[in-house]
């Protein structure tokens, strides 16, 4: 098992804590998480760009003039794409961007991203994040005590004042144990998690 050093929010070590091999000790399978990441980004996309085909567009009922004897190349509609105004050539059109991933191959990916960021020594689990009040110069305060500027940081439910402390400072993002995802877990720089928020994630994917 991987052992990992456990600090408090003031940034001192006061204890260590055993990591799941089956979550955070796997073998990382790039290729399920590059797929993983692509998943995500292409499920964001809207996918609501549209413009006009020949059939959509207003005019060109008639026929410009007529098929022989003008000089002219023949035309059958003024709307054709060649013509201003005209409707456009194999048009985009609302689309749904997003593909399949199986539920064994997301839960792989993940435990891919989570094992890296062990593996790189950034990962950092702090004993407990309870804030009595709302305050993000504390919050401030707790990354600087890590070292740490760009982090995702994994809470659990009672922890409402913490994340809402940390919504305001740039570069860091809040998540709950159960809403984590590969594409966040690589973007950011560190994952920081509280030991409950370790429990539950080796509960829920071991």
């Amino acid at each position: 098992m991987a052992n990992v050093s456990v600090y408090n929010i003031e940034g001192k070590e006061v204890g260590t804590i055993d990591l799941n091999d089956a979550v955070f000790g796997v073998e990382v399978n790039e290729h399920l998480v590059h797929m993983a990441v692509i998943n995500q980004l292409a499920s964001n996309r809207q996918g609501t760009q549209k413009a006009k085909t020949r059939a959509e567009v207003s005019g060109g009922g008639r026929k410009p003039w007529r098929q022989k004897g003008t000089g002219h190349a023949r035309q059958g509609s003024t709307r054709a794409p060649q013509w201003t105004g005209g409707g456009v050539v194999f048009a985009p059109v609302p689309r749904d961007y997003s593909f399949k991933m199986n539920r064994k191959e997301k839960r792989a990916a993940l435990k891919s991203a989570l094992s890296s960021r062990v593996e790189d020594k950034k990962f950092i689990v702090v004993d407990e994040m309870n804030f009595d009040e709302i305050k993000t110069k504390r919050f401030q305060e707790i990354l600087s005590n890590l070292n740490v500027d760009k982090a995702l940081v994994v809470l659990e439910d009672g922890d409402k004042n913490a994340e809402i402390s940390a919504r305001n400072i740039s570069g860091v993002k809040t998540a709950k144990s159960n809403t984590i995802n590969v594409y966040d877990i690589l973007k950011y720089n560190t994952v920081i998690a509280t030991k409950a928020a370790v429990a539950s994630i080796e509960e829920v994917y071991a």
